[in-house]
């Protein structure tokens, strides 16, 4: 890399990013400018001072950072810098990455959601990557609790690519509950931030590194979100990019649905299954299709997978007459949100299909 420490420098001037560049072209001529260029270009006292007396002992510490194995930066204007992440208006001019930088440039979905889902939309998160990831599609998030955790780690059930994007300095973990998850993140994929070692994961940090999720990705699919929410952030972020909001609608009592339902009527495309994404994506990920339906195929023969005893007792209790969710409950015993959740895994699966009137009865194998 041509003068490391020049892009580290670059890396913490507050607002700098390829929107600021302006007639300069070439960020490293920055670091060249006098004081007195940098404010005709636009610059502020905190911008010139980060660029005209940059600190040794911070840029020491992303050096011993980047020492370690399977670190390094991805720089604006490089042959790897993400092409998608090139084309949006404040793409960051540094990219802290640990594990496969390539991986940045492949084709990208992204799933977020609230970090308080209920069961069903925690299950909903893990499947939907599961079956993106059997696709090709690498599954991007923010390793946030709750939506993000459930998609990173249906990913890797599905030995996929998974990428999460930090919110802060990638020499810590945030949340620190998600430590092991984001080392498996970096082993089957990346982790990434714009932010520099030692930077504390602030709420001001999070909008940014939102518009690098969004920005990487090809679309973005809300699976639970409040009102109130950064996924909702995310999702207008896509939109102003160009790119796909998908949404997935669900119970009109449920506050976390709230979000999904504004984004619908703003026009994000209503997502009820795998495909209804495949549909929209076309040709990016033709030929991928199939890939993904042959290895459900593979993974479902007659007798299909084994499964978990609470599986089989809700099969048992179906039978292949329609039943509702108040019929399986007094068959089974178990809770409603817990049937509701177990049939939507069992629904993707192809194992039960729903009917009219919020009926349920099993599939024939190969139906």
């Amino acid at each position: 890399m041509k003068d490391p420490q020049s892009w580290l420098t670059l890396a913490r001037v507050p607002g700098l990013h390829a929107g600021r560049l302006g007639p300069v072209g070439d960020p490293l001529a920055l670091v060249c400018e006098s004081r007195g260029a940098l404010a005709a270009l636009g610059f502020g006292t905190a911008a010139i001072d980060a660029l005209r007396n940059p600190r040794a002992r911070e840029l020491a510490r992303d050096e011993a950072w980047l020492a370690a194995p399977r670190r390094r930066l991805v720089t604006w204007g490089a042959v790897d810098y993400p092409p998608l992440l090139a084309s949006i208006a404040d793409a960051p001019l540094v990219l802290f990455v640990e594990g496969d930088a390539a991986a940045l440039s492949l084709p990208q979905l992204a799933i977020v959601g609230s970090r308080n889902p209920t069961r069903l939309g925690r299950d909903t998160a893990e499947l939907f990557a599961r079956h993106l990831a059997v696709a090709g599609l690498v599954i991007t998030s923010g390793l946030a609790l709750g939506i993000d955790s459930a998609a990173h780690c249906g990913a890797l059930v599905a030995h996929g690519r998974t990428i999460a994007v930090m919110g802060c300095g990638l020499d810590s973990i945030y949340p620190r509950e998600n430590a092991a998850l984001a080392g498996e993140v970096a082993a089957s994929g990346a982790l990434v931030s714009d932010l520099p070692a030692g930077t504390p994961p602030l709420r001001q940090h999070f909008p940014r590194r939102n518009r690098i999720i969004s920005g990487l990705t090809v679309g973005t699919l809300v699976v639970e979100a409040a009102l109130q929410s950064g996924s909702l952030i995310t999702a207008r972020l896509a939109a102003e990019q160009g790119r796909e909001v998908f949404a997935i609608p669900g119970s009109i009592h449920n506050p976390m649905a709230r979000g999904c339902h504004r984004l619908i009527r703003q026009g994000a495309k209503l997502v009820e299954t795998a495909d209804d994404i495949f549909g929209e994506l076309g040709a990016l990920i033709e030929g991928l299709r199939e890939e993904a339906r042959a290895e459900t195929t593979d993974a479902h023969e007659v007798s299909g997978p084994a499964l978990d005893k609470d599986y089989e007792i809700l099969l048992d209790a179906l039978g292949f007459a329609p039943a509702g969710i108040d019929a399986l409950v007094a068959r089974t015993g178990l809770a409603a949100d817990a049937i509701a959740s177990m049939l939507l895994i069992l629904e993707l699966g192809g194992r039960v299909a729903q009917q009219a009137g919020g009926l349920y009865c099993r599939r024939l194998a190969g139906k």
